[in-house]
């Protein structure tokens, strides 16, 4: 596994990370057994950076985080997200709720501070008044917070935190059907010394290159009801894209790929060769999937040619097809 500094924090964090969201049984049931299963192997593939938040599972996700550190101490940078608890989104912050929510976290993470506490996309407006930001701010002084950093959904969110002061770092969503920040945002990024973690690398998936037109999702599965954007930011949710145009796209791009590659892994080592990206956070339901997805670090980046024609890909043929704000 490498390693790259992330922010300034200056922690050298996995170049792989693992998102904890399903073990807040967020797509589907994952028994504590399994939950194990993930977080070890997490370990046993030198993975130290971990991401959760308190809404994963109502707390589940942290707590089974808490558990397993408390009975298997190692070095590690677990990151958590507040802000998008329903008793304070989307229009009920106050700095006392705030606090409450993080000691939540403490408290169930089992640490004294927390390493890096993400404001997890909470509505343009409020993150542009910049209260919560000066109460990250307090937070860390109080010590309550090591860092801080953002989880947004859109550019213009990011192009606004990136500049503040005591920023860490900014989780956004970035992969071959998202590229636009590999030029806008990621060169303010690291003039101003701000981590970037990127989540969806795959698109909710589809750029595993193994779906199919007809596939269906349960009813639980954002990938179900949030399609079309029906229940939050349709960006989320296969990048904006129209399922069935994102399979025919996936499809294409696996053409593309070397034949010693699949795309999966051109996927997340395109992502890689960014040198202002920290860390790419990708989920498992199963250990195996962990073992799979560490692989990518130790591949060898990907020609200037080929990165040149995944750059024309997107904006000839991927672009167009992103619904809601990018």
């Amino acid at each position: 596994m490498n390693y790259r500094k992330l922010g300034k924090s200056g922690y050298d964090v996995s170049e792989i990370g693992i998102g904890c969201w399903q073990l807040g049984g967020d797509f589907g049931p994952v028994d504590d057994n399994r939950a194990n299963q993930i977080l070890r192997a997490a370990d046993e593939n030198q993975i130290n950076f971990w991401d959760t938040a308190d809404v994963y599972g109502a707390g589940l996700s942290e707590q089974r985080i808490g558990n397993y550190t408390r009975e298997n101490p190692a070095a590690r940078f677990i990151a958590t997200k507040v802000g998008r608890d329903g008793q304070l989104f989307p229009n009920d912050y106050t700095k006392a709720k705030v606090k409450a929510n993080l000691a939540g976290s403490v408290k169930r993470l089992g640490v004294e501070a927390l390493d890096l506490a993400q404001l997890h996309c909470v509505p343009t407006d409020v993150l542009k008044a910049g209260d919560l930001l000066a109460w990250m701010e307090d937070f860390q002084q109080e010590g309550l917070i090591k860092h801080f950093g953002v989880s947004v959904e859109t550019m213009d969110e990011a192009l606004f935190a990136v500049k503040h002061p005591k920023l860490t770092s900014i989780q956004t969503i970035f992969n071959l059907f998202r590229q636009d920040q590999a030029t806008e945002l990621f060169p303010i990024a690291q003039e101003n010394n701000v981590g970037i973690i990127v989540r969806l690398p795959l698109a909710s998936g589809v750029l595993s290159g193994k779906m199919k037109k007809s596939q269906t999702f349960a009813e639980t599965d954002h990938r179900n009801y949030n399609k079309d954007g029906a229940a939050f930011s349709v960006g989320e949710t296969f990048s904006g894209i129209p399922f069935t145009t994102a399979v025919d796209l996936a499809d294409e791009l696996k053409t593309m790929a070397p034949q010693d590659m699949t795309l999966v892994q051109l996927a997340m080592r395109w992502i890689l060769d960014h040198p202002a990206v920290s860390t790419v956070i990708t989920g498992a339901s199963r250990p195996e999937q962990v073992k799979e997805n560490v692989t990518v670090s130790a591949l060898s980046p990907l020609s200037s040619a080929l990165h040149e024609a995944l750059k024309q890909f997107y904006f000839n043929k991927v672009k167009q097809h992103v619904r809601g704000v990018m």
